[in-house]
């Protein structure tokens, strides 16, 4: 299967609601399709910090870069970000968690297990790291993107990877910083597990 057959298959499952697996390798959960590492060509992570289990908190930013719309064009803005953090800034991976396109499709980071490097020092070991691929001054994701997102968080809890209790953070609640962006931060700040 191509890279871009491959992307398009993510897509339909992610609209049915569906998750997909390779023989032999463990199944997502069912109610997240996350478009794992290999999809978008990720290289292997060189990170090893590991997250303590659950995690209490999720910190939500935007790249403040294009946005994407397609699997196709969502993967390669995945691809512009993880070599800008890792080739550029010379961190061991892509900094987020998770990555969310205006296709309604997540993309994988470096996943619930590993530390981010999103939000500082004092954030990046206690928290998950969400960044909405685009800038949301002036615009909001669209409702597939933040469905996404909250689907995401959702999985989190069923799996054990984030406490049931857990905190939404906008990036500028905890940074200095205009991320997630005005439009973004402002929805956030609507879900039940945000807390300024």
């Amino acid at each position: 299967m191509s890279a871009h057959s491959a992307l398009l298959t993510w897509a339909l499952l992610a609209f049915l609601g569906l998750g997909l697996g390779v023989p032999g390798e463990d199944l997502p959960h069912p109610c997240c399709p996350v478009v794992p590492r290999r999809e978008w060509n990720a290289p292997a992570s060189k990170c090893s910090e590991k997250l303590k289990l659950p995690v209490r908190y999720v910190v939500v930013s935007h790249t403040a870069g294009s946005p994407c719309d397609s699997p196709a064009s969502c993967r390669n803005q995945v691809q512009n970000v993880h070599n800008y953090h890792a080739g550029t800034l010379n961190w061991c991976d892509v900094g987020y968690n998770f990555l969310i396109g205006e296709d309604g499709l997540v993309y994988e980071g470096r996943g619930w297990d590993t530390k981010g490097d999103h939000t500082g020092m004092t954030w990046n070991p206690i928290s998950i790291g969400i960044s909405f691929m685009g800038n949301y001054m002036e615009r909001s994701p669209p409702p597939r993107a933040l469905r996404a997102a909250q689907g995401l968080l959702a999985c989190g809890v069923a799996q054990g990877k984030l406490s049931p209790t857990y905190e939404v953070k906008g990036h500028r609640d905890v940074q200095q910083t205009l991320s997630p962006g005005d439009q973004l931060y402002e929805i956030i700040r609507t879900w039940p597990h945000y807390h300024e």
